[in-house]
C-alpha cells in the first residue's frame, strides 16, 4: 500500500481514540523518524516522552534481539524468569526503592497503586479508602486512573466514575490539607505534571506532602509514568526534589519503547500486596526486562544524566529566547532536564501543524503549552535545528 492508502485503511478499521498526523513512520534513526515515502522528521516527541534513547539505539537493540534469540519471550508469573528478577534488583537499586511490581503501561501502574493505596487503608482499624489527587494531573486512561486524572474533560462521558477521589490545587498544600479527613489513605502527585501543562512542583510543596503522610499515616504516591527514567535530569524526578515517595509509578521510558509499567515501593508500602491481591499476564516478561536492564544500565550512568540536564538548561536558554522575541505569542518557558514546555497565547496546534510540515516534531501539552520532550540523547544542533523551525512557524503567525 502507499502511504495515503495505508492512512485510509487506518480510518477504516483503526477506532477513533487519536486524531492521527497523516503519516505512516516506516522507520528510525537516531533523533529522525523516516516516514514511508523517505522523509526524515526530527523528532521532539519522542514517542511522547518513551523513545528515550532514540531509534536505532544499539544497546537497547541487542538486549531485545538476544532475548529473541532465545526464544523465552513469555513463561507466566506463575514462575521465575532470570532476566526479570535481575530487571527488579537493578530498578530498585536505581530507585532506591525496595519491591517492584511489572505490568505493561503507566495506566495499569496508576491502578496498582490506587489498588494498593486501598488495601493500605482497609488495614487501618478504622476503614480508610479516600485518595486525593491534583487538579490538572493525568494518570492514564482506565477507570480507576482517569478517575484520580484531575480534569473534567477526560471524565465526560463516563460516569459514573468510581468514588472516593478528590482533588487539591497543584502547589497549594493548604488546599491539600482541607480534604485530608479520617477516611484518607493516600495522596497521588506527578512531581512534574506532564498533560497538565509542564508544570514542576515546587520543593516545598512536595516536602508539605511528604511531612502531611507521615503526620496522617497515608501513602504518597509519586506519578513519574512521563517525569521519570532521566527525563529530569535524574534517574527519578523525585531524586532532583530529594523528596522520597512509599510508592512510584513508572512507564513510557522504562523500557526505551517497549511497553512495560511499573510500581514500586519502599517502607510499609512495601508488604501490603499478598498472592491474589493484583496481578499482570504479560507483565515482568523476558523481552520487555531486558529493555528494562539497558535503561537502567544507561541511567547509571552519571554522564548520561549530566547530558540530559546540559541539554535541558540549553534547551530552555534557547526556548527563553524566543518569549523575548515574540512577546505577544509567548508566555514562557516552564520544566526540568528535557521535559519541557513553552506557553502560547495560540493554540498549540497551529505551531505544531507548522512544524510537521516543515519535518520537526513537537506535541502540545493541556490547553496551551508547547511541549519539548525529545530522546535523551539529544545534542546541541538537534535543539539550534528544531528551534530554528519553531521559530519559523512563530514568525508566520
Amino acid at each position: 500500500m502507499s502511504m495515503q492508502e495505508t492512512i485510509q485503511t487506518g480510518k477504516q478499521y483503526l477506532l477513533d481514540t487519536y486524531s492521527q498526523v497523516p503519516v505512516v513512520f516506516a522507520g528510525g534513526e537516531g533523533m529522525y523518524l523516516i516516514d514511508e515515502e523517505g522523509k526524515r522528521y526530527l523528532d521532539f516527541v519522542g514517542g511522547i516522552a518513551v523513545n528515550a534513547l532514540g531509534y536505532g539505539d544499539p544497546g537497547l537493540s541487542e538486549a531485545i534481539n538476544k532475548v529473541v534469540s532465545e526464544g523465552l519471550l513469555h513463561c507466566s508469573n506463575l514462575y521465575y524468569n532470570k532476566v526479570g528478577v535481575e530487571a527488579a534488583k537493578e530498578l530498585c537499586s536505581l530507585a532506591g526503592m525496595e519491591r517492584v511490581f511489572f505490568c505493561n503501561s503507566g495506566a495499569e501502574a496508576t491502578e496498582a497503586s490506587l489498588k494498593l493505596a486501598r488495601k493500605f487503608g482497609h488495614q487501618s482499624e478504622t476503614p480508610r479508602s479516600e485518595i486525593i489527587s491534583m487538579v490538572h494531573s493525568f494518570h492514564g486512561r482506565t477507570y480507576g486512573a482517569i478517575t484520580a486524572t484531575g480534569q473534567k474533560k477526560y471524565h465526560k462521558n463516563f460516569a459514573p466514575l468510581p468514588q472516593g477521589f478528590s482533588y487539591a490545587e497543584f502547589n497549594n498544600l493548604e488546599s491539600v490539607k482541607a480534604l485530608i479527613t479520617d477516611k484518607t489513605c493516600a495522596i497521588i502527585v506527578e512531581p512534574i505534571q506532564g498533560e497538565g501543562g509542564i508544570v514542576p512542583a515546587d520543593p516545598a510543596f512536595l516536602q508539605g506532602l511528604r511531612s502531611l503522610c507521615d503526620e496522617h499515616n497515608l501513602l504518597l504516591i509519586y506519578d513519574e509514568v512521563q517525569c521519570g527514567m532521566g527525563r529530569s535530569g535524574k534517574p527519578f524526578a523525585y531524586q532532583v526534589y530529594d523528596v522520597k515517595p512509599d510508592v512510584l509509578t513508572s512507564a513510557k521510558a522504562l523500557a526505551g519503547g517497549v511497553p512495560c509499567g511499573a510500581m514500586l515501593t519502599t517502607g510499609k508500602a512495601s508488604h501490603i500486596f499478598t498472592p491474589g491481591d493484583h496481578a499482570s499476564t504479560f507483565g515482568g516478561n523476558a523481552l520487555a526486562m531486558a529493555a528494562v536492564r539497558e535503561m537502567v544500565r544507561r541511567l547509571s550512568d552519571p554522564a548520561f544524566t549530566s547530558h540530559v540536564q546540559e541539554m535541558g538548561e540549553y534547551l530552555r536558554e534557547k526556548l527563553s529566547q524566543l518569549v523575548v522575541r515574540y512577546p505577544d505569542l509567548c508566555v514562557s518557558v516552564r520544566g526540568k532536564g528535557l521535559i519541557n514546555g513553552l506557553v502560547l497565547t495560540v493554540p498549540p496546534r497551529q505551531v505544531v501543524d507548522a512544524c510537521f510540515a516543515k519535518g520537526v516534531l513537537v506535541a502540545s501539552a493541556g490547553s496551551d503549552v508547547l511541549r519539548f520532550v525529545p530522546p535523551l540523547v539529544v545534542e546541541e544542533k538537534d535543539i539550534d535545528a528544531a528551534l530554528s523551525v519553531v521559530d519559523e512557524a512563530l514568525a508566520t503567525l
